[in-house]
């Protein structure tokens, strides 16, 4: 009995460790300033320039400025969000893969693609309204965001 007793309590430890360090090595994993309330932010875009066309981005692709892609320093990997220029009301929805933009006040880059789309590159940057639709949560699980009740 005293031996099941402590192989028990053994066993428990060493559940109980293995949690925690599986639970450290996944909030390392995480960058600790990402913003995954779902909420609205506004503040300006820019778009990649041709430099960064094919370098690989934070998620390990190749930037492609044909696609819809973005990047932001506060968003989580894999978020889709919907990009409102502010001047014109152009919407476009684009997907987080990439980190930056590393210029003061700026939320977001997005591909020339999108810049056309949502005509911010005559003049290389806008005032715009960044919704997220989908935000991937550290467990797994994607929360709707702000801009999901304005999905197309």
């Amino acid at each position: 009995m005293i031996v099941s007793s402590c192989v028990s309590t053994a066993l428990h430890a060493t559940e109980a460790a293995s949690s925690v360090a599986r639970e450290s090595s996944a909030k390392g994993a995480h960058h600790k300033n990402l913003d995954r309330t779902g909420k609205a932010r506004k503040g300006t875009a820019s778009y990649y320039g041709r430099n960064f066309y094919s370098k690989k981005m934070a998620d390990g692709t190749p930037m492609n400025p044909q696609s819809n892609v973005a990047a932001s320093k506060t968003l989580p990997l894999g978020t889709k969000a919907r990009v409102t220029n502010l001047e014109n009301g152009k919407t476009e929805v684009v997907e987080i893969r990439d980190r930056g933009p590393y210029v003061k006040d700026r939320i977001v880059d997005v591909s020339p693609k999108t810049a056309d789309k949502l005509g911010l590159k005559e003049n290389g940057t806008a005032p715009v309204e960044v919704k997220p639709v989908e935000v991937p949560q550290p467990d797994g699980s994607v929360k709707p965001g702000a801009g999901a009740a304005g999905s197309q």
